[in-house]
Parts: C-alpha cells; sequence; structure tokens
C-alpha cells in the first residue's frame, strides 16, 4: 500500500492539513489515506484534532500549532500490512550475510468531514 493520500485529489474548496502517526496529510471529504496502524476497530469512527491547517474556500485558518476547535472525521476501512521492506547486510570477506524482511501494520482511513 502507498503511504499518500488517494490518487483522487481533494478538492480545492475544502482542505485541511493534519498530523496523523507523525506525519503530515493534506486532506479534503472523500480522500483516503494510509496510515500507521491506529488501535481503532474497523467500521468506527476516528476524530482527528491535530489540524495544522483548515480552509473552507473563502477562509484559511492557520494553527499554532493547531487549529483550536478544527477536526477532521475519519472511517477506518480496514487494517493491512504495508508493502515488504527488505534489508540486506553483508560483510565482505567474511561469508557472512543476513537479510531480513519487515512488513509495517497500517490503518486504511476515509475521511468523511472537516469542521472549522
Amino acid at each position: 500500500m502507498a503511504r499518500r493520500a488517494s490518487a483522487a485529489k481533494p478538492s480545492d474548496a475544502t482542505y485541511a492539513i493534519v498530523e496523523v502517526g507523525g506525519r503530515q496529510w493534506r486532506v479534503g471529504p472523500g480522500s483516503q489515506l494510509v496510515v500507521n496502524r491506529l488501535d481503532v476497530s474497523v467500521g468506527k469512527t476516528h476524530v482527528v484534532d491535530r489540524v495544522l491547517l483548515a480552509s473552507d474556500g473563502k477562509a484559511v485558518r492557520v494553527g499554532q500549532p493547531y487549529c483550536a476547535g478544527a477536526t477532521v472525521v475519519c472511517e477506518v476501512l480496514e487494517h493491512a500490512k504495508g508493502p515488504k521492506v527488505i534489508t540486506y547486510k553483508f560483510r565482505r570477506r567474511e561469508n557472512w550475510r543476513n537479510t531480513q524482511g519487515h512488513r509495517q501494520p497500517v490503518t486504511k482511513l476515509l475521511v468523511k468531514d472537516i469542521t472549522l
């Protein structure tokens, strides 16, 4: 799974920049994002209150560092594993090599609503 917002761009009218899992995302209603695993069951809603910037098409609110009262309501679509990352370590002339794989647990979110 890619670690970015979905290919469909959020509408320019209403959007927000939020912080989820240590990363920042530009989201709009209907956009999907893949974040590090959240402890919320599938089908439930997750409210993100760490909104750095919010716009309703007319005015832009910039937080210091977060916008007071602004929230983004997301629905948890699924829990999955991210893409496989392989690390390979090699020490020359020592007949030593080590291969490790890792798949990060992730959560797929669908943005339902942005409130300013």
